[in-house]
């Protein structure tokens, strides 16, 4: 799992721009919803309501693009910055058998999933189904809806990964004992001393 920390802060920046990102997306959508639907939450044009959802799903999933390829890097490093973090210091919420940081490797499982069924789908779509063509379109806003959820998965709680590592490096180091008092002789006078 070794990386350079220069890459490992460039996903952190990436994870925090999909974060950013995906909350814009996010917003925009719920304003979009609550003025396009009935007050029991029932689209009036189910036709653009649809239309509108397939692209908050493409806005989000092309937004986690950025990320993926440092997913699996993200959560291998928060695991073991956990696992030094002094007990204190570590909310309940992050941990692997806790809720935030086992959600985002399950959204991560089913996203790499889906990911090889679309390479799959891909290739079994006709020769002339291009992106713009009803068969390569369809197909594509089929994978993103089934893998928004995942994706917001990782918009909720992708923090945690970024919390995890502010903790991480504002905790003491471990090859570092903390600083002790301990007397040294003065002419004439003992004094302390911190070291």
């Amino acid at each position: 799992m070794s990386l350079d920390p220069t890459a490992h802060r460039a996903y952190l920046h990436h994870l925090d721009g999909f974060i950013r990102d995906s909350k814009k997306i996010l917003d925009a959508w719920d304003t979009y919803s609550d003025e396009h639907t009935d007050p029991d939450g029932w689209p009036y044009d189910d036709h653009a309501y649809g239309l509108r959802q397939t692209q908050r799903d493409a806005d989000t999933a092309k937004a986690f693009e950025t990320i993926r390829a440092g997913a699996r890097h993200l959560l291998a490093t928060a695991e073991t910055q956990l696992a030094h973090l002094p007990a204190h210091t570590v909310q309940n919420r992050w941990g692997y058998r806790g809720y935030q940081v086992g959600v985002l490797h399950t959204a991560l499982d089913r996203l790499d999933a889906l990911h090889e069924e679309w390479q799959r789908a891909r290739e079994s779509l006709p020769a002339d189904a291009r992106p713009g063509t009803p068969a390569f379109d369809d197909a594509l806003a089929e994978h993103h809806a089934e893998s928004w959820s995942y994706l917001d998965d990782w918009a909720t709680h992708g923090h945690a990964i970024v919390d995890i590592n502010a903790a991480a490096q504002h905790a003491p180091s471990l090859l570092a004992p903390p600083p002790t008092i301990t007397a040294v002789p003065a002419p004439g006078r003992t004094t302390s001393v911190r070291r």
